[in-house]
């Protein structure tokens, strides 16, 4: 393991389990991976970490993987930070920043994780993992899987956008749409794991993935010149990279490399046809019900039933912050138009962390002059289906142009705005 992991701990009831071992979950629920923090303070020196090179492996003190050991990696970046003065004044906000993960080398912030996942994995003596995926954890983990040399297996809802299903069959992964919801989809990975001896890299099902997501978290402090914002929306599904961002921030703190003690207020934001989190947390619960039927345009924050969700709910209650579901005529409606705003790619999943963000800023939840950083997790172009380019005038270089006419003419996308 790296050189400073002490142990993995149970985030259920705390018991402590040795490192060095391929290890799933205790009691059905996820485990933390901890690390002697006492020892790494004394190698730890941020300025250090400026001079390695831009990647999320930079922070290697505080990563679980073991020296010298090959990382399974596609040259996932730092992504940008990118101040967003339109948006900003259109939501009445005078500090607003996007944290665009669509610039790693899937296209998404599940790089991230499955780049970590599988290097541990295979650091192990993993051959063949598998997934349940509504979208882009599939193709982030058929790419890493075939980086890896690994044989990779996964499991889809049949309606899961054909970008998402392209990209994963296009890396060699198998992989199989099925008649159901993601919680489906899991049910089948774990029937077949005796059978076809597969590791399951799901979401939390393991404790490495949460590593990878945490280095969001590590790229963002250092972003900020180690004073983190005052509120951060994240789009939650399966919630690792909440959980990570939360993760790596009370790690920060105790080894003293925050300018400042106050840690941010984190949002989880879902869709109101799937808000399990939001549901728990509106009665004061710590885990939360499975959501039955559930539906959004979101497929990334269609996840009806989380394994980590009181690891959520405790993040929102020791962070002072909330959770907040929205429909999908806003979500469409706040991913074109902060495109549109700041030319920064938004998936919906993000326009869902918009639109909430509005309405946050409208209740006084948050003050205008707040720093408030929003997670865009991919790029609208894995989103194709949502926006009806199919529908833009067609214009004939044989006959008169009317400019007028043209002028006065909208895309279909932009009538939402």
């Amino acid at each position: 393991m790296g050189e400073f992991v002490s142990h993995l701990e149970s985030a259920l009831d705390g018991t402590r389990f040795e490192k060095d071992q391929l290890l799933t979950m205790h009691r059905d629920r996820p485990l933390w991976v901890r690390y002697d923090l006492e020892a790494a303070q004394g190698a730890i020196r941020v300025d250090r970490w400026a001079q390695r090179p831009p990647t999320m492996w930079r922070y290697e003190e505080l990563l679980p993987v073991p020296p010298g050991v090959e990382k399974v990696s596609l040259g996932e970046g730092i992504t940008p930070l990118l101040a967003c003065p339109q948006l900003g004044e259109q939501l009445g906000l005078k500090h607003l920043w996007v944290k665009d993960e669509s610039h790693l080398p899937t296209g998404s912030f599940k790089s991230r994780g499955q780049a970590m996942a599988l290097t541990m994995a295979r650091h192990f003596g993993v051959r063949r993992v598998a997934v349940p995926t509504a979208g882009n954890a599939g193709g982030a983990m058929a790419a890493y899987a075939a980086r890896a040399g690994m044989e990779a297996w996964i499991f889809m809802p049949e309606d899961t956008p054909q970008v998402n299903v392209a990209e994963a069959a296009l890396a060699g992964a198998r992989v199989f749409l099925v008649r159901g919801l993601i919680t489906d989809c899991g049910r089948i990975v774990r029937q077949g794991m005796e059978a076809m001896g597969w590791f399951d890299v799901s979401t939390l099902k393991e404790p490495y993935r949460l590593e990878g997501k945490k280095t969001m978290g590590l790229e963002l402090a250092e972003q900020f010149h180690w004073e983190l914002p005052d509120v951060i929306l994240y789009p939650t599904g399966g919630g690792t990279g909440l959980i990570g961002m939360w993760k790596a921030f009370e790690e920060l703190r105790t080894l003293g490399l925050l300018r400042r003690e106050q840690l941010p207020r984190m949002v989880a934001v879902q869709a109101t046809g799937c808000a399990p989190i939001v549901q728990a947390w509106e009665q004061g619960q710590r885990f939360a019900q499975p959501v039955q039927n559930a539906h959004t345009v979101a497929s990334g924050i269609r996840v009806p039933a989380a394994v980590g969700d009181f690891m959520m709910l405790d993040v929102l209650r020791e962070s002072r912050g909330c959770a907040v579901a929205v429909p999908d005529e806003e979500i469409l409606h706040w991913t074109t138009k902060a495109t549109a705003a700041e030319g920064i790619s938004f998936c919906p999943e993000a326009g869902a962390c918009v639109a909430a963000l509005k309405r946050l800023v409208e209740q006084g939840w948050i003050a205008p002059q707040e720093k408030v950083v929003v997670f865009n997790t991919a790029g609208a172009q894995k989103y194709c289906h949502l926006f009806p380019v199919e529908k833009l005038p067609r214009l004939d270089p044989g006959q008169e142009i009317d400019w007028d006419r043209l002028v006065a003419t909208s895309w279909p996308g932009q009538q939402r705005c």
